[in-house]
């Protein structure tokens, strides 16, 4: 089976909450527990060992880095990702920064592809009111969009739908119970 690993950075708890809901739908599809990880607490290196990885990243200030990821953006030249599936997820705020709106999922993803990964879980901006994204490729941002300032009613239900989706382009086996 594939290794998986959930990454995260978080400052405030918004993006490590929605990377436990994550890890909870994955333990819940693959029949076995994948612990989210904080970014801050471990090697960047760590990453290569995975086959797919979800990486979590939160939009601050005006279109910024969450300040673990900020702190590890250029080393993230050093790692090989080729071979690798990456999904993001990230937290933002639609309407006081509508147009930086998930910039983070733009700013990470651009050099995962760099790096050589193959980035997945693409999610639609439709239900979204922002007016521009680094995040954003056509009708689609780089990952699961979030805002738990705005929309955070709608968090778990995306949040549920998304992992199905990026279980699926993983190329995943969904777990039978019975």
């Amino acid at each position: 089976m594939s290794k998986i690993g959930v990454f995260y950075g978080s400052t405030y708890g918004n993006t490590a909450n929605a990377a436990a809901k994550i890890a909870a739908h994955l333990e819940r599809l693959l029949g076995q527990p994948i612990p989210p990880q904080d970014i801050a607490q471990v090697d960047l290196k760590t990453l290569e060992g995975y086959d797919k990885l979800l990486l979590g990243c939160s939009t601050w200030n005006i279109g910024e880095l969450q300040y673990d990821w900020e702190a590890l953006h250029r080393q993230l030249d050093t790692l090989d990702l080729n071979g690798k599936q990456v999904a993001l997820f990230g937290c933002g705020d639609q309407l006081s920064y509508p147009d930086s709106f998930q910039d983070a999922l733009g700013i990470l993803g651009e050099k995962l592809e760099e790096r050589g990964a193959s980035l997945v879980g693409l999610w639609p901006v439709a239900g979204y009111e922002h007016t521009r994204s680094l995040g954003q490729r056509g009708e689609f941002f780089l990952g699961l969009a979030l805002d738990e300032d705005n929309q955070a009613h709608l968090s778990e239900e995306r949040i549920a739908h998304w992992v199905e989706q990026v279980f699926e382009e993983f190329g995943l086996l969904m777990r039978v119970d019975g």
